[in-house]
């Protein structure tokens, strides 16, 4: 049988805990990284073609060329198999654009998949866990999915046991934020205040509450080590937040490395409230609900 299209779809990821360590000799930092997987899906379709391309439907701002991780993903899915990367990628995205929530690496591993699928590779989940940790420290959680603890860069993962569902509401912010702009300002926040960068460990207030499926539990063990440096380099961040506490989130957090602003509800019904308040704030370009945990990687 012939393959003539695979789409693939891929969610969209929230840190539950992002705990930054000191910067390594490589200039990356250790990091404590728990990973939860929400129903925000972008579509990667591969199709045959004679030469590699890329379009994107949705939001702009997002690559075409050589550096769009999609396309580095199919490229070297091909080097390893030893064959041309020719294959037509169409992007659907509804992730945030530099979000702070993983949409590039989301879909270099829908890439991953999509080619694997398509020129009949049938690569095991562990190659691909080992190829899309070359291609960024998000890649292989999108292709696990679920809830995990991420190591060393984030790439070492762990899935972790929930009990049930989350119920989030997602703020979309105008424009986005570069990852290592809001790394580096980190590091200059720490170092202008002295502060000693500590090497990470998991929360286990945060592992209890995921385990228990208490959300308002899981609302105050919410943290990210990266949110006083994209607050400080986009100020009305605070304002963003300050408008989920308002109206009555049991938790709130920057997502990742911003600018989008996660807020979690006590419940399905709870997240309606929310989204409805928050959308009357004001102070986000979109406001979506999702859930969590939802799988990584999923053919269509």
């Amino acid at each position: 049988m012939i393959v003539t299209t695979v789409t693939v779809r891929v969610p969209a990821k929230v840190n539950l805990q992002l705990s930054v360590g000191p910067v390594r000799d490589d200039g990356y930092h250790d990091l404590v990284n728990v990973f939860h997987a929400v129903s925000l899906f972008d579509e990667v379709t591969a199709s045959p073609a004679d030469a590699l391309s890329v379009t994107v439907e949705g939001p702009a701002g997002v690559p075409t060329g050589p550096d769009n991780l999609a396309a580095r993903a199919a490229t070297l899915l091909a080097e390893h198999i030893g064959r041309r990367p020719d294959v037509a990628l169409h992007i659907r995205k509804d992730i945030p654009v530099a979000g702070g929530m993983a949409g590039g690496s989301a879909d270099a591993a829908a890439a991953l998949l999509a080619c694997d699928v398509l020129w009949g590779a049938r690569l095991d989940r562990e190659t691909l866990l080992e190829l899309g940790a070359r291609l960024g420290s998000d890649v292989p959680f999108a292709l696990l999915g679920g809830t995990a603890v991420g190591l060393g860069r984030g790439e070492r993962l762990t899935p972790v046991e929930v009990m049930g569902e989350f119920h989030w509401v997602f703020g979309y912010a105008d424009g986005g934020l570069s990852t290592p702009a809001v790394y580096a300002e980190c590091d200059r926040l720490r170092a202008a205040g002295e502060q000693d960068s500590v090497w990470p460990r998991v929360s286990d207030d945060l592992m209890a509450a995921l385990k228990t499926g208490d959300a308002e539990a899981l609302g105050r063990a919410l943290y990210n080590d990266l949110q006083p440096a994209a607050l400080s380099l986009r100020p009305s961040l605070g304002e963003a937040l300050a408008a989920g506490r308002d109206a009555g989130a049991v938790g709130f957090l920057v997502s990742g490395s911003g600018p989008t602003c996660a807020f979690l509800a006590a419940s399905l019904d709870h997240s309606a409230e929310l989204a409805a308040a928050l959308n009357e704030s004001g102070r986000f370009a979109a406001v979506r609900p999702a859930v969590g945990p939802v799988p990584g990687v999923t053919l269509l």
